[in-house]
């Protein structure tokens, strides 16, 4: 039977790879006990980098989550993509089998894409020539892949794309996922987003645009927003993705509701490629776009997962734009980056925050900001330092903004009876 009244979308499950692990449990452990993801770069020899640290997912095999020649036809992203997918149907119990395959969608985004296929098939190329290159080299790289390798492998005939807004993209595959089904265009959809950037060509790009930190001593201490000697990001890698569905749906199937997606903002800074707007307007103009469209007052929200990446002018203008939706002491408003424990995943990072959010709303607990031990005196909101909080959170929202200014917010509530 037809949704009666607005149709509503809810997270029915999710599925993540990363650097904290791949399995829900584990990740939420981690989140709480402020145990770091970061150490020593594995994925090549970066002794002359002047970063030598990232988040790296740790013993994944693709083959545990797909078929061979699917893995060796996949780039990495791709493969944490697919193994995130099926997680995120195994924890919602979606069964192909059951849905309307021309309205099961997928929204997977990534930043980057196949960087390391496009590095790895280069290297080939001026080693030995173009007929060493694989003929899989275009569908590995692109940043689309993911999406279709999802669609093929779950049986998802309808909406299928992907999008790329750097370090928003994951965050606007969720927003806009929300909206196809809103607009009936679809009644369950995956969404979120991967990355595997950890590579010679992409770190040597970011240690040269000197955003990255070079904490290499003390790894786990080196993603710290807000915090007065931040350096810059840490680089992580992984998957998150979310199954969305028609909350009149997903009741039918005795599936939980696990928060509602209420709202969705998007908006451009307008004002630098790597730079965020210093004042934080653009930022802010997502935050209440989002607020606006769940029809909730910034004083209904009670937990804020920020971008926060630990550099300098990105950690000061987030704080600016909080302000300026909430007000420049807001109360009860606890904001935290779980960056500082699973590094920043780029095109992947908005749909794990949104996961966290998730988790933060259904299980009364808000992770910490690690290693904030010297707050920048103009980082001055309750960044919740260091240590988990016991907390009702009925309102959650969650930042991400990339380069070239796209910002997006997502707002996520308890779920609403009735």
């Amino acid at each position: 039977m037809p949704a009666v009244g607005p149709r509503r979308v809810v997270v029915s499950g999710i599925g993540l790879i990363s650097p904290i692990g791949c399995d829900l449990e584990a990740v939420w452990a981690s989140l709480l006990a402020g145990a770091s993801g970061v150490g020593p770069i594995t994925r090549f020899d970066a002794a002359g980098y002047p970063t030598r640290i990232a988040a790296e997912v740790r013993d994944f095999d693709p083959t545990d989550h797909m078929d061979r020649k699917t893995a060796r036809n996949a780039a990495r992203y791709a493969q944490f993509a697919l193994a995130a997918a099926g997680r995120a149907m195994a924890h919602s119990g979606l069964e192909p089998s059951g849905l309307d395959p021309q309205r099961f969608g997928a929204i997977v985004s990534s930043g980057v894409g196949g960087i390391d296929e496009v590095e790895r098939n280069h290297r080939l190329m001026l080693a030995r020539g173009i007929k060493r290159l694989s003929p899989f080299a275009i569908p590995m790289l692109l940043g689309d892949t993911a999406a279709g390798l999802v669609a093929m492998h779950t049986g998802a005939l309808g909406p299928n794309y992907g999008i790329a807004s750097a370090c928003a993209s994951s965050a606007h595959a969720i927003g806009e996922a929300a909206e196809l089904i809103r607009r009936d265009d679809a009644t369950v959809m995956l969404a979120g987003g991967a990355e595997a950037c950890i590579t010679p060509f992409a770190m040597g790009c970011f240690c040269q645009m000197r955003a990255t930190s070079e904490r290499n001593d003390e790894p786990e201490r080196a993603s710290r927003p807000w915090d007065v000697e931040r350096d810059g990001f840490v680089m992580g890698e992984g998957a998150a993705i979310l199954v969305l569905e028609e909350r009149e749906h997903a009741r039918a199937r005795g599936a939980a509701a696990l928060a509602e997606v209420a709202g969705y903002g998007a908006s451009a800074d307008g004002h630098h490629l790597t730079a965020p707007e210093p004042d934080g307007a653009g930022a802010a103009r997502a935050m209440r776009q989002a607020l606006v469209k769940a029809a909730l007052a910034p004083g209904a929200v009670h937990y804020v997962n920020a971008h926060g990446t630990s550099t300098r002018p990105g950690d000061l203008a987030e704080t600016r734009a909080i302000k300026r939706v909430f007000g420049d002491r807001p109360t009860g408003l606890m904001v935290s980056s779980t960056k500082s424990v699973h590094g920043h995943l780029l095109g992947a990072a908005g749909a794990l925050e949104a996961a966290v959010c998730v988790l933060a709303i259904q299980r009364g607990m808000v992770p910490p900001t690690i290693n904030l031990e010297r707050p920048d005196e103009e980082c001055d909101l309750d960044y919740v330092p260091n240590v988990a909080r016991p907390a009702r959170v009925d309102v959650a929202l969650s930042n991400s903004f990339g380069f070239g200014g796209h910002n997006a917010s997502l707002v996520l509530r308890r779920p609403l009876a009735g």
